[in-house]
């Protein structure tokens, strides 16, 4: 998904709602790629990124405000859980982590249902025809 459509780069709800931890082996200075100085020792085998942990959580990498336009100041090198982290729909997927997030700064949820499944529920007639049955009006 291009950059310009990726919805993940006017949001960043995700960077200010959980705490970001992971192996400590995923920072530089244990032969992985996130730069240790924006991480805090959690536990002997674990960090998380700084801020993150903090009464209102905000990672010290995410760049821009909430819901406008964002972005990671360490996008190639952040740590496996922000790799992992799905955006709600990301291939047909709802994410409950991500609508939270959304949800905690006033922000919609990404996944809606397929419009049939949606139209359907509101008992629209023709709504459980197969598109090739669907005419268009005139």
């Amino acid at each position: 998904m291009s950059d310009l459509l990726n919805p993940c780069m006017t949001c960043g709800a995700c960077c200010a709602h959980f705490r970001v931890s992971f192996y400590w082996a995923e920072a530089d200075d244990g032969g992985g790629a996130v730069p240790v100085e924006l991480t805090d020792p959690l536990s002997l085998m674990m960090r998380n990124m700084r801020g993150t942990n903090d009464r209102a959580p905000r990672c010290v990498a995410l760049q821009g405000e909430i819901g406008g336009c964002v972005s990671c100041g360490i996008y190639a090198q952040r740590p496996s859980p922000c790799r992992e982290f799905a955006m709600s729909g990301e291939n047909g997927v709802p994410n409950d982590a991500c609508d939270r997030a959304r949800a905690r700064y006033g922000l919609p949820a990404l996944f809606h249902p397929s419009l049939p499944e949606m139209t359907e529920s509101y008992g629209i007639p023709g709504a459980n025809l197969p598109a090739e049955h669907v005419q268009s009006p005139g």
